[in-house]
């Protein structure tokens, strides 16, 4: 049947709707209401990015198989056997700056796509845009695992591939966050997000636990296996995916969470005038509104802690005594997820006290300073047993992702639809990367440094960690200091309004 249009050449709502949303109303004879379509929502875009998570965490897992560094650490083994269970050209001298390159690599295309991304996600479907963004991934992630059939020892193959999945990933966190944020208001936006947010940490774990588990197969499956699997969502994307409540021709229903009051921000603007326009927010007008190049910054350096945990966190475990024994390649990844886990809860704990305070940038600053005596912690005695280990990795992840996930989601959201946009609803997507992308740049930094400053000593890496937890930190002040001012006033006026008596207040007021 040919899509209908109106007079502004615009699809029907009918023929916007996904077509297994339209087969689910037609099964069912009736409309699909406005809250089962937020579960819709948060559903599948929480699986959608924990799929891209899993694909992105399996290189980390691998490394200790491409590049088994214990075995050039003095380890009484042949050569021969070393060299069976590396994998050229990474498990030769210079094999940990390789890896290091290769990450860089996917992280810059990444970074860099981002911004391309969210400009193209606020002027297309989010839909189709989001589906062929992870079936993309899903088939470059399967080309690097297919390195190992193949017996490529090309490290320009592996270059380029990580390079055009680093592209084919940039197109996901600007599409979700977008796609939240036009089903959710301000609402708990920071609790709801920090919980949404999880997705990260999940992802991460599966992917780890996933990778780990096909090592025994060969590393090629740890590869494959997640590509297939963000592949399948994409598609129940394409099928159940509803962009926005106008195309699927539903309203927000009343009282969407009673009894809770709708939470302003002195810094953000608590509230979304009404639509007056609809024009796609240019780069640069977006980098203006106020907030963002504070925010993004911080992402920066953020993200550069996070991310080469993400990338080395396995290969420093698999690498270091704890408690006088190697763990093995399986070991150390399945170890590492305790640092995802931590992150889950540190973004809940993010989101809920940044709602219930209502201040985003005290909030994020000061999870940053607690990082850097759990980062120092965790490298000093994390080696003494793997209960130490443990422990200490999990109090530090807590603390690294609270921060990454309070800016990368709420605080995005908040900004994207910043009341100097006069309503305007197309800048979601364009926010979301200029922050996102700003922080990947850092998140490429982070990993590349970790993979050269690492050969020499891993004192100077968590040294550089820590410094860049600082620099984040201070990155808000500003916005610190204004919240706080703010938090002062407000509290001063209480008191005022508190000390009038009863008799001069008016009785509309009382």
């Amino acid at each position: 049947m040919a899509a209908s249009s109106d007079e502004n050449g615009r699809i029907s709502r009918n023929e916007a709707k996904p077509l297994g949303i339209r087969f689910v109303e037609h099964a069912r004879k009736s409309s699909i209401k406005f809250r089962t379509y937020q579960t819709i929502v948060l559903v599948l875009t929480f699986f959608a990015y924990a799929s891209y998570h899993a694909t992105r965490k399996t290189t980390s897992i691998v490394k200790s198989v491409l590049d088994p560094e214990p075995l050039k650490s003095g380890h009484s083994i042949p050569i021969s056997s070393y060299l069976k269970y590396g994998w050229a050209p990474f498990n030769n001298a210079d094999g940990t700056s390789l890896l290091g390159k290769i990450d860089v690599a996917f992280l810059s295309t990444y970074s860099l796509g981002m911004y391309f991304a969210g400009h193209l996600g606020d002027r297309s479907n989010l839909r189709i845009f989001l589906t062929v963004g992870m079936v993309g991934t899903g088939i470059f992630t399967s080309l690097f695992g297919a390195g190992y059939w193949l017996n490529i020892h090309s490290f320009y193959y592996y270059l380029v591939i990580q390079m055009l999945a680093g592209v084919m990933q940039s197109t996901g966190w600007p599409s979700v966050v977008a796609l939240v944020g036009n089903w959710f208001g301000k609402t708990q936006r920071g609790l709801i997000m920090g919980i949404w947010n999880a997705h990260t940490s999940v992802g991460n774990i599966t992917g780890s636990l996933i990778a780990s588990a096909m090592l025994a197969y060969g590393w090629g499956w740890s590869f494959v296996v997640p590509g297939l699997l963000i592949t399948f969502v994409g598609l129940m994307v394409f099928l159940f995916l509803p962009v926005t409540p106008e195309a699927m021709g539903v309203e927000e229903e009343a009282n969407d969470y009673p009894g809770v009051e709708k939470l302003t921000s002195p810094l953000l603007t608590d509230r979304i005038i009404p639509k007056t326009n609809d024009r796609p927010v240019g780069f640069m007008e977006a980098w203006r509104i106020p907030g963002v190049a504070p925010f993004a910054f911080c992402l920066f350096f953020s993200k550069l802690v996070a991310y080469t945990f993400l990338y080395w966190l396995p290969f420093y475990i698999s690498h270091t005594k704890i408690g006088g024994i190697y763990l093995s390649d399986s070991s150390a990844g399945t170890l590492s997820t305790l640092f995802d886990v931590g992150g889950v809860l540190g973004g809940v704990i993010a989101g809920y006290m940044s709602d219930r305070f209502d201040a985003r940038a005290i909030i994020a600053a000061s999870f940053m300073y607690c990082a850097i005596p759990a980062l120092y912690l965790y490298r000093t005695f994390g080696s003494i047993s793997v209960c130490w280990n443990a422990g200490l990795m999990f109090v530090t992840g807590m603390l690294v992702n609270g921060p990454y996930a309070l800016i990368t989601t709420a605080v995005s959201a908040d900004l994207g639809t910043h009341s100097s946009l006069n309503g305007n609803s197309r800048a979601l997507a364009t926010v979301t990367a200029i922050i996102d992308g700003t922080g990947s740049v850092g998140a490429a930094i982070g990993p590349l440094l970790t993979g050269y400053i690492s050969t020499n000593s891993w004192n100077n890496v968590f040294t550089m960690l820590m410094v860049a937890a600082l620099i984040s930190g201070l990155l808000l002040t500003k916005l610190l200091i204004s919240e706080i001012w703010s938090k002062i006033q407000e509290s001063r006026l209480n008191l005022e309004y508190n000390t009038i008596p009863r008799s001069f207040v008016p009785s509309e007021v009382v």
